[in-house]
């Protein structure tokens, strides 16, 4: 193993737990249910792929690492699915967007010039 694919492997992998890191913060500090859930499935998605993308370049070409490029596959395809399921199912539901009283302010205002 060469310094060049450590130095890889540990670039991807910080890089993905910073992004997984937006996430969570992301969690704390937006208002509402939809904008959260943006913010973890953007980021964590891409967190996770950059941290198996780091383990695959550790590993190097072998057998263990077609399966993490499977599994990147996977999440790649199902996560950004299973959330757009939940806020779909949260707006059947009747769960409605936070709207800041500035925003509705505004709405108004473009309505009323149109």
């Amino acid at each position: 193993m060469t310094e060049i694919q450590i130095g890889f492997s540990i670039l991807f992998v910080t890089f993905g737990i910073l992004l997984m890191l937006v996430g969570s913060v992301g969690i704390i500090r937006l208002p509402d249910f939809y904008a959260r859930t943006h913010a973890t499935s953007k980021s964590d998605t891409l967190g996770i792929i950059f941290v198996i993308l780091g383990l695959v370049i550790y590993e190097g070409f072998t057998q263990s690492s077609a399966k993490l490029i499977l599994v990147v596959l996977f999440i790649a395809l199902s996560n950004p699915i299973g959330i757009h399921a939940l806020a779909s199912a949260a707006m059947k539901k009747g769960l409605k967007p936070f709207f800041s009283d500035d925003d509705i302010k505004n709405d108004s205002v473009k309505r009323e010039v149109k």
